[in-house]
């Protein structure tokens, strides 16, 4: 099967799967609504985080300001609650403007290309989301963030070029994580979840590889020890009691 082609090298590049307990309390009915919620707000924090690499990294004054205008409906509906279905539906995906590199940037045209494809499918993704949300009348809400990507970051190197390249590392794992459990927890769920889910996987599974690719390009010499570290972080997170339920919780109490 396609998927399980897709799935083989993420499973090969986690170093645990998700454990029975989480997907137990993942298919229970009074939690889909903080699993939908949490996966919304997951998908907006993917594409502010490849927002901020390219802000950062890669880009002008003004190429970064068109990014911020990008993602402020979606920001403004999350944080401010702000706007509706209907009015972010009526939002183009896509920029008006072409964003390039900076003339002093080291790290390129690539970059930008990578993470404003993955903006682009990350935006879908959170419509997509809200759509089944709206359609089942699961009202959003503000929640607390969980430990997962905190617990990831606080372990990133606060020097350059290893900071990039240990954030790069961190998005890998996230990404490939939320491949890994869009693939485990579909089959539990209803008929119209269980295809959204199975769908999302050919471009998650790429999102991880882009990560990757991007972090072996910026370093210019072998990371496997530090993958090899973030994966160790990664795994204790997802195997460890959690007091919380989230997306990237890790085993329940």
């Amino acid at each position: 099967m396609e998927f399980d082609a897709l799935l083989a090298p993420i499973h090969s590049f986690l170093q645990c799967e998700t454990p029975d307990a989480w997907i137990e309390k993942a298919q229970q009915p009074e939690n889909l609504r903080m699993l939908l919620i949490d996966h919304m707000i997951c998908e907006l924090k993917a594409a502010q985080t490849a927002m901020w690499l390219i802000r950062k990294y890669a880009v002008d004054k003004e190429s970064g300001d068109a990014l911020l205008a990008w993602l402020k409906p979606y920001e403004d509906f999350i944080y401010r609650k702000q706007g509706d279905f209907d009015s972010l539906s009526s939002l183009k995906l896509g920029l008006s403007k072409q964003i390039k590199a900076r003339q002093n940037s080291p790290y390129g045209q690539d970059l930008i290309d990578k993470m404003v494809l993955l903006i682009k499918e990350e935006l879908h993704h959170f419509y997509q989301v809200l759509e089944i949300m709206t359609n089942r009348d699961i009202e959003y809400d503000n929640i607390s963030a969980g430990r997962y990507a905190k617990g990831l970051i606080r372990h990133v190197k606060t020097h350059e070029p290893e900071t990039l390249i240990d954030k790069l590392i961190c998005g890998a794992y996230i990404e490939a994580r939320s491949c890994e459990r869009f693939a485990k927890l579909a089959p539990h769920l209803d008929a119209e979840l269980e295809k959204f889910y199975i769908s999302l996987l050919r471009s998650e599974a790429r999102h991880y590889q882009d990560y990757l690719t991007l972090a072996e390009q910026i370093a210019g010499k072998d990371i496997t020890e530090r993958v090899q570290f973030f994966g160790q972080q990664e795994a204790a997170l997802i195997q460890s009691p959690d007091e919380d339920f989230k997306f990237h919780s890790g085993c329940p109490r």
